[in-house]
């Protein structure tokens, strides 16, 4: 578990547990505290109050040299990336190479140092075994229509972009003799139950559940609201990508193909 600093509440709180000689142990019990903590803390405060001891805190953490790299651009610029759905380590990895540590920016947002709440941290899904995934299209979609949407999706790019696909082994892919002679593409299909054989796709699934969760109804959400989350995933940047975004890797690449 990892540590966090005693509030001002909880600085309350062992102060009037003390006051009823309450040994260090029950303390820690009672605040779901290490007793090495509660002990540390009333060494380090002996003789103050819950008010006295939170100032001394705070003008501790002022002076301290994590905080000092907290200027007012960094902060601005921090705030406006997390807002755009940024990490904090792709926020370093982008911006900050060598200056700042992703580390430092989790600890300004817990401790209140920007203005942002908790919630700009993208949450991850429990693990899952994986598992064959079919249907990524609506049940009623006919085929046709899917061919339709892959063949506009190639008409747009460059010659050579695309040279293969991966797909599972769902029904909707059965056009695939149609796609590979008039796209001149070659189709793969993923083992069952191996879902890890797709693993960009799946990584992109699993990035779009941030905006819209399992069982969502896409008939439901609007051409804008996708396109949104869309930009939203391909300008972060990528540490695979050395910190490009998806849509600068991509559009370097077709310059070669122009």
């Amino acid at each position: 578990m990892s540590y966090t600093h005693l509030t001002i509440s909880e600085r309350v709180k062992i102060e009037t547990y003390l006051e009823l000689d309450y040994p260090i142990r029950k303390i820690a019990k009672l605040l779901n505290r290490q007793p090495s903590t509660i002990s540390r803390e009333i060494k380090r405060h002996a003789g103050s109050t819950a008010d006295e001891a939170q100032v001394r805190y705070h003008q501790n953490k002022s002076n301290c040299g994590a905080k000092s790299k907290c200027t007012p651009e960094v902060k601005e610029a921090v705030q406006e990336k997390l807002w755009d759905t940024w990490s904090p380590e792709q926020i370093v990895g982008r911006l900050y190479q060598g200056q700042l540590s992703f580390k430092t920016i989790y600890r300004w947002i817990y401790e209140g140092f920007l203005e942002v709440p908790i919630t700009v941290l993208r949450q991850k899904g429990k693990r899952q075994k994986p598992r064959e995934t079919r249907g990524r299209f609506n049940i009623g979609t006919p085929i046709s229509k899917l061919e339709r949407a892959v063949r506009l999706l190639h008409s747009k790019l460059p010659k050579g972009a695309i040279k293969t696909a991966t797909t599972d082994r769902g029904k909707e892919f059965s056009c695939y003799k149609v796609l590979e002679k008039d796209l001149k593409i070659d189709v793969y299909f993923a083992d069952a139950y191996s879902s890890w054989q797709r693993g960009s796709n799946e990584n992109g699934n699993r990035l779009h559940r941030e905006f819209f969760p399992k069982q969502t109804n896409f008939e439901k959400v609007s051409p804008e609201e996708l396109t949104e989350s869309l930009n939203y995933i391909n300008n972060r940047p990528r540490k695979c990508l050395g910190w490009k975004t998806a849509n600068e890797a991509f559009n370097e690449q077709l310059l070669h193909l122009i």
